[in-house]
């Protein structure tokens, strides 16, 4: 029977020098989902992404990814990054970068087209990424991501710099890959994307302060927004409450463990 988490993190620990990123971290993710990793810059989204993808050296504990341990050849075409940095060509155009990177995976014939179609940019095909507009140079790179139908896709931030309808546009991809299956992970620290996950992540200097859906951290803290309700969670961690919020469900599941 196929395990239901696409990602387990069991005691994660990173050092970066003589600075300790996390210290055991522990969450899982669930398969065929928008998972939102939130939080401010510098918390350790970044690191913890690169972790999951199997790109970060790691202290101790363990990182499993559909299966397998995070980072391991059998990984190679299951598993998508997106980093926050160009990762395509400027001088080549869009079909040329997106050829280039399906030889490099031995995608399917017919992959380049599927994911041009997929992301819009049958109009752009043919120019250099250095001639399109950041939206589109988004869209190339998280074309790039797509080749091979992955099964996890873990994209780092990938609407930042973009204007609301074309972020828009973009989580409404996201959301038609999960309705086909596949897993996302997506960061940001752009509060009111947390809406349009299945599931929530929110972190605070190199820790996980809630484990939640939307509605769940909407209820929990009394706010209104999202982004107010980070600021809640924020103020609680600072006054040391350590109860994290976590999803109505997985409550009741600890609460009927524990016989209450």
């Amino acid at each position: 029977m196929m395990n239901d988490s696409a990602v387990e993190i069991a005691h994660l620990r990173v050092h970066r020098g003589a600075v300790q990123v996390f210290d055991g971290i522990d969450f899982t993710i669930p398969r065929g989902q928008i998972t939102g990793l939130l939080g401010p810059s510098g918390c350790g989204k970044t690191t913890l992404m690169r972790s999951i993808v199997g790109v970060q050296r790691i202290a101790g504990g363990d990182v499993t990814v559909l299966g397998e341990p995070g980072g391991s050849r059998q990984l190679r075409h299951r598993v998508a990054y997106g980093t926050q940095g160009a990762a395509v060509y400027g001088d080549l155009s869009v079909r040329q970068n997106l050829s280039y990177f399906a030889s490099l995976l031995n995608a399917p014939k017919g992959d380049v087209d599927r994911v041009i179609d997929e992301v819009g940019l049958r109009a752009q095909a043919g120019q250099r990424v250095d001639a399109l507009s950041g939206g589109q140079a988004t869209r190339v790179s998280l074309a790039v991501a797509l080749i091979g139908s992955p099964e996890l896709v873990v994209l780092d931030e990938p609407t930042v710099g973009l204007d609301p309808v074309l972020r828009a546009e973009l989580w409404a991809l996201f959301r038609g890959l999960a309705d086909r299956g596949v897993t996302l992970i997506v960061s940001s620290h752009v509060m009111d994307e947390a809406v349009r996950c299945d599931r929530l992540l929110l972190m605070r200097e190199g820790r996980i302060i809630a484990d939640t859906t939307p509605s769940s951290l909407l209820a929990d803290t009394g706010a209104t927004d999202a982004e107010s309700a980070f600021l809640t969670l924020i103020e609680r961690d600072r006054n040391g409450d350590t109860d994290v919020p976590r999803s109505r469900r997985e409550a009741s599941e600890h609460r009927e463990g524990a016989g209450g």
